[in-house]
């Protein structure tokens, strides 16, 4: 791959986590005769796994497919810890020469495309320091997650500043938080918050989780036997590829099946809670939600380690409004006042596409909740930028790798043509929908600042494994793509 310059290079990919690493590692693999940095706006690698240090902070996806499909997962756990998770992202990092190409403490605010000379113009601040610097590229590439790194949702708790203990949001936990003995409230009912409850617990005095309404919780054993079994007998390669085609297909069709037959995956998802409660716990009032599942995301459990804290008394699940908070606790609209010497408010994220940077093209600001998604990675209209937003109903990476691949293939036939500049057609079906379906609060605050999507390829977004391969990996390039050079004056 030739040398790039400090403030040119053909790609420039913006993020060092999960995503960032892996687009760097398909470039350097499938497009070495690009030029490319990673610039990142914190001082270390790995994003989200190095961001989040609440107790026992994990994936709520396997590892064989949340793992990238060119680097075998070789732990034993397969429902992975977050530090696992972060080594084997930096670890990969290493082993493929990634590491030497990130730029540390550079956030991109600001990218300008101008068709006239066919490259984007980065601002780019130094978090470090007071500094900014301009770079160019001819290929953008967000790998930025899909929330924003500086702060969590908070909603504001009517009388929260009554409360007179320790008040902590999950993204910003304190260092040495101490909850030996100690009695926790954890608002939330997603997957944070059912992580952290049964970590709490063993420490803490007793652990409450408060939720406004429930949410479809699996347990599952976090280390799969079947695939020892197969690591045991075949290669790392072939048995990373035999696990994850395993993995992908029992997964698609539990999706595929709660889609066709919600009230069976209903009843299926209650009798397993059921199996792990102690008996005559109210299943109905903590455990099944108005909406059917996968309308939002599952709530994995790894050995069902929520409804053992439930069964040991250590935890409690309690369904409720809140109020307010008091000096000691927090007031529910039923009259029960739970106490508290920490709430944690495990409210979820703020959602963020490409780090928060302005995007213009031509002068011309882009607002990207008027633009539709192509391909689920280009945006109508704006040349040479691609991003990386992996599934809701799989693992993220599964798509990121799917993306990565696709991103390549664009860049290789730019080149095979002599071409600098590829644009997504603004499309003709104008009956628009939201790219995410998903009903998570979280998603639904940030619609309007999401792009939208048509109701056939290549302006659909399938979220489904199959049909993006083929798609993406074996589909055509430049189905109502414009390839154009730099315009003159």
């Amino acid at each position: 791959m030739g040398a790039a310059s400090s403030n040119h290079v053909d790609v420039v990919v913006v993020g060092a986590g999960l995503s960032g690493i892996g687009a760097a590692c398909h470039l350097m693999m499938q497009s070495p005769s690009r030029t490319f940095a990673i610039l990142e706006s914190r001082s270390v690698s790995g994003g989200t796994w190095d961001l989040f240090r609440y107790p026992a902070v994990r994936s709520d996806s396997d590892m064989y497919t949340l793992g990238y499909s060119f680097a075998p997962w070789r732990e034993k756990k397969s429902i992975a810890d977050g530090p696992l998770i972060l080594n084997y992202i930096r670890e990969t990092s290493e082993k493929f020469g990634v590491e030497e190409r990130i730029r540390y403490n550079r956030r991109v605010v600001d990218a300008k495309w101008s068709s006239e000379s066919a490259l984007w113009t980065l601002t780019i601040k130094h978090t470090d320091s007071d500094t900014s610097e301009t770079m160019t590229c001819n290929f953008l590439w967000g790998n930025t997650g899909y929330y924003t790194y500086d702060k969590g949702y908070r909603p504001d708790f009517p009388g929260e500043e009554k409360f007179q203990g320790t008040l902590v949001h999950p993204q910003l936990w304190p260092e040495n938080l101490d909850y030996k003995d100690k009695t926790v409230v954890v608002i939330g009912s997603g997957a944070t918050a059912m992580t952290i409850v049964p970590a709490m617990a063993k420490d803490a005095a007793k652990v409450v989780l408060l939720q406004r309404s429930p949410t479809y919780v699996v347990a599952r054993p976090d280390v799969d036997e079947f695939a020892d079994k197969l690591r045991a007998k075949f290669s790392p390669k072939i048995a990373h590829k035999l696990i994850r085609f395993k993995t992908i297909t029992l997964g698609m069709l539990m999706y595929q099946l709660s889609q066709k037959k919600p009230e069976l995956i209903k009843q299926r998802l209650r009798e397993g809670a059921m199996a792990l409660l102690p008996e005559g716990y109210d299943v109905d009032t903590h455990f099944n939600p108005t909406y059917n599942p996968w309308d939002q995301r599952l709530c994995l459990v790894p050995n069902g380690d929520l409804f053992t804290s439930i069964s040991s008394g250590k935890a409690e699940i309690v369904t409720d409004t809140i109020q307010s908070f008091t000096s000691d606790g927090i007031l529910l609209t039923s009259g029960k006042e739970l106490k508290a010497d920490i709430i944690v408010t495990a409210t979820g994220l703020v959602m963020q596409l490409l780090g928060g940077m302005s995007i213009s093209v031509d002068g011309v600001p882009v607002d990207i909740g008027k633009t539709v998604s192509y391909k689920g990675i280009m945006l109508s209209g704006v040349p040479n930028l691609g991003t990386t937003f992996g599934y809701t109903n799989a693992s993220w990476t599964l798509k990121a790798d799917l993306t990565a691949d696709y991103i390549c293939r664009l860049l290789n036939k730019m080149e095979k043509l002599g071409v600098r500049q590829a644009t997504p057609n603004v499309p003709s079906d104008e009956n628009l929908e939201p790219t995410m379906g998903l009903s998570s609060g979280y998603i639904m605050r940030a619609q309007g600042n999401l792009p939208q999507q048509a109701m056939k390829k290549p302006w659909k977004l399938y979220q489904n494994f199959a049909l993006d391969t083929l798609l993406l990996k074996h589909g055509k390039i430049d189905d109502e793509m414009v390839f154009s050079n730099a315009k003159k004056r």
